[in-house]
């Protein structure tokens, strides 16, 4: 059976026509091209759920997206760059070490510990224990999750973006049992503020919310934060939340920390999506392993 990576150099030359594609087609392009045969087409992940062939189809075209050789219109659709085209022009072979001359695969790649560079690789797997080994790859899969959940963050309305937030505080506890307890302003007449979370049944407390769906590579500056505290002062509130899909000057930060009137809290896109995550907004569960061992209280008492 081919490996992930021998699916990434076919899976760009598939896609040169530039025309868009769908994963199914691609998949049944790689078959042909590659003459595999049914059998290794068809053989079965442990879980049952998914073919060994398509989950490393799959991955192909993640780290090729992550590359920035390949985009993803919409769902499972997915249409070569520009950036693509030129490297099909360098007549080499396009492989991990290829990708790994774009800054934003190296980013990516980061936090993958088991691929984070080419030597001695194979080394480094034999050292870990299997419970290594299985933590490694569930921060991989994560990783990628965390990037395409933003991808399609970033596909939402201005608006939905700040419905989204709004339901994340909810799905989080904030507001729980509480009628009408998250809205979002009007965008005529929000004065700065764009969600507020109701903290009791009364409304005594607050959260106050701003949202930014800046572009991911963007930075939120210091000015953008002392806005936010003027709006803050403006509502005589004491909490305030700032979230955006980007990052924050360290000036910003410190802003924040050390403001002097309501405590303000920065989130980033990269705990956005994190968060996203663990309170399942967005996301469903698609298989799940349970690790056990042996329960030595059992054997010690009479069976």
């Amino acid at each position: 059976m081919l490996k992930y990576d021998d699916l990434i150099d076919p899976t760009l030359r598939i896609l040169s026509d530039g025309q868009e594609q769908t994963s199914k087609a691609i998949n049944e392009r790689l078959s042909e091209k590659l003459q595999l045969t049914d059998e290794q087409t068809s053989a079965l992940l442990p879980s049952g759920k998914q073919t060994v062939f398509s989950n490393r189809a799959g991955w192909a075209r993640t780290y090729l997206k992550k590359a920035g050789l390949i985009t993803s219109p919409r769902r499972a659709h997915f249409v070569i760059s520009e950036k693509g085209k030129a490297a099909l022009l360098e007549s080499c072979m396009i492989d991990l070490s290829y990708l790994r001359r774009f800054s934003e695969f190296r980013s990516f790649e980061s936090g993958v510990p088991l691929v984070k560079n080419d030597t001695s690789q194979n080394e480094r797997i034999e050292d870990r224990t299997p419970l290594e080994t299985l933590e490694a790859a569930f921060s991989m899969i994560n990783d990628a999750l965390q990037s395409d959940l933003m991808d399609e963050v970033m596909k939402l309305s201005p608006f939905d973006f700040e419905h989204l937030v709004v339901r994340l505080l909810l799905a989080m506890g904030y507001g729980s049992g509480i009628e009408e307890a998250g809205i979002v302003t009007q965008a005529s007449n929000d004065g700065g503020i764009d969600g507020i979370i109701k903290e009791d049944q009364l409304g005594f407390s607050s959260i106050y919310i701003q949202v930014k769906q800046w572009q991911i590579e963007s930075t939120v500056g210091k000015p953008e934060i002392q806005k936010f505290a003027g709006a803050l002062l403006e509502q005589n509130a004491a909490k305030g939340l700032f979230i955006t899909t980007a990052s924050y000057s360290q000036k910003a930060r410190d802003y924040a920390k050390n403001s002097g009137g309501a405590t303000i809290v920065l989130i980033d896109g990269k705990q956005l999506t994190r968060l996203m995550i663990k309170h399942n907004l967005g996301v469903s569960i698609e298989t799940t392993y349970a690790i056990k061992r042996v329960d030595y209280d059992f054997f010690s008492e009479d069976i």
